[in-house]
């Protein structure tokens, strides 16, 4: 999954919550492709020797690391989510695949900071208080305010954010 996250091959995932013994499909989540990042992932031990593929490596998806905006329902509490709303949905979050994968990682890290405010309305510091998450997500960076500052910037080129100036910004 590491491979295919940096070289952008990932495929779209979908998430099927059903009711047992009923049978019954709950939930189905789509997170689309250009949503996956490093940081979503957590890696397994290695398989025992004993086990028949010994040594290898899985991961697992850090589901609660995937911003909101990139879960989209198709069926929610077992109604299904009219199409409309599913591809508004999809379109909203489409200009992160024009976006490099390392960039896109930044990009989602930083909205689910701000999603995690849990205010429709926030302050550039209150996102800089999560400086230190975000430097260890991205060891590389020695520069992590004014990134911050960049991948804001970029939220609101993609109309997820609006800047109302002076710090102050809002989620749309």
């Amino acid at each position: 999954m590491h491979r295919a996250i940096i070289s952008d091959e990932t495929p779209n995932l979908f998430l099927l919550h059903y009711q047992l013994p009923k049978l019954t499909v709950e939930n189905v989540l789509l997170i689309p492709h250009f949503a996956f990042t490093l940081s979503f992932l957590e890696k397994r031990k290695p398989l025992s020797a004993n086990a028949r593929r010994a040594g290898w490596v899985g991961c697992n998806f850090l589901l609660d690391q995937i911003p909101e905006d990139a879960r989209i329902p198709v069926i929610q509490d077992g109604h299904p989510v009219s199409s409309t709303k599913v591809r508004r949905a999809y379109e909203k979050l489409r200009p992160l695949e024009e976006l490099n994968i390392q960039k896109r990682g930044w990009t989602l890290d930083v909205l689910n900071i701000v999603k995690s405010l849990n205010k429709t309305e926030f302050e550039l510091k209150e996102v800089y208080e999560h400086e230190d998450l975000l430097a260890k997500l991205h060891p590389d960076n020695a520069h992590i305010q004014p990134k911050i500052r960049q991948q804001l910037q970029e939220l609101r080129d993609m109309k997820l954010v609006k800047f109302l100036g002076d710090g102050h910004y809002r989620l749309l």
